[in-house]
């Protein structure tokens, strides 16, 4: 189905004004065309015909039609805005109750013993070893998405100042701080990495970096060799892991939301249920009423 012209404004004002990056733009627009195929014309479709997903999407799993449902409420606030219709339908959209599930946590002995096997690999000055360790500590040690590692250019990596400059979703730059030991690693991966490309991690294959997926597949290789269970970690696992170790040696909520690149609080407010006990600790011991209750 060719996708009505209000439809590409919408998705041209997504990428214009809120800087949407090409998979969130291909991913609306699937959600949009599944939801005209179903109700004919969405400029003309009524809160009766959108209540009619609600069946039609009941296959789906709860965040599926979650997400489905987010891209018509907001291409129905486009059009008012627009002032392409008067009332908007969406309220009449179903509401699935979704629980965003906890991250898969690894703990400070697994990383431990992942770092103790990458750098005794990396002893040997092999090149493909320094690499994964080097990998491993832009991952854990600044927090950054796969897709932001792999695809880091070799002008991000710093000369003088301890940071890196990253391109997050929908194209935001942030400054990510570099360990002292990740900048010992890079210093000792670069003469090594060659001559070819552009990007600090390039692929084998002289052209492009190395890919997500081969980046999976090589912690879990690493996993398996340090004698952790390879299903337990993954690039996000890791990232997961600075951002809640982060939260656990005391770091404010907002200042992890800027090292992780969210736009939004919410986002990061996860790591507050992963960490629940040490906030419950922090409170009782630094609330004023708490320390009233000790002293009577």
């Amino acid at each position: 189905m060719i996708l009505s012209a209000e439809v590409d404004s919408f998705l041209a004002m997504l990428a214009a004004e809120r800087g949407a990056a090409a998979n969130t733009l291909a991913a609306y627009r699937r959600d949009l065309d599944g939801a005209e195929e179903e109700l004919g014309s969405l400029i003309v479709a009524d809160g009766a015909a959108l209540a009619s997903l609600g069946p039609a999407w009941a296959h789906l799993a709860p965040a599926s039609m979650a997400r489905k449902c987010s891209a018509l409420r907001q291409f129905y606030a486009f059009l008012q805005d627009e002032g392409l219709r008067q009332d908007d339908p969406s309220a009449a959209l179903p509401r699935p109750r979704t629980r965003r599930p906890l991250p898969r946590l690894l703990g400070h002995g697994e990383v431990a013993a992942l770092f103790s096997q990458a750098e005794d690999e990396a002893a040997s000055d092999r090149p493909a070893a320094v690499r994964l360790l080097t990998l491993l500590e832009l991952l854990y040690g600044s927090g950054l998405r796969a897709t932001e590692l792999v695809s880091l250019p070799l002008a991000a990596v710093p000369r003088d100042a301890p940071f890196l400059t990253v391109t997050g979703k929908g194209g935001q730059q942030r400054m990510v701080p570099v360990s002292g030991r990740a900048r010992t690693t890079l210093s000792r991966w670069l003469p090594l990495r060659g001559e070819g490309g552009r990007h600090l991690f390039p692929s084998r294959a002289g052209q492009g970096h190395l890919t997500r997926v081969r980046l999976f597949q090589l912690l879990r290789e690493l996993a398996g060799r340090a004698g952790i269970d390879p299903e337990k970690v993954s690039p996000h696992v890791l990232r997961h892991a600075f951002a809640t170790h982060l939260l656990e040696g005391g770091a404010d909520l907002r200042v992890l939301q800027t090292l992780l690149g969210h736009a939004d609080i919410a986002t990061t407010q996860i790591y507050t249920h992963v960490d629940g006990a040490r906030l419950v600790a922090l409170v009782n011991a630094r609330h004023p009423l708490a320390a009233r209750g000790g002293a009577g």
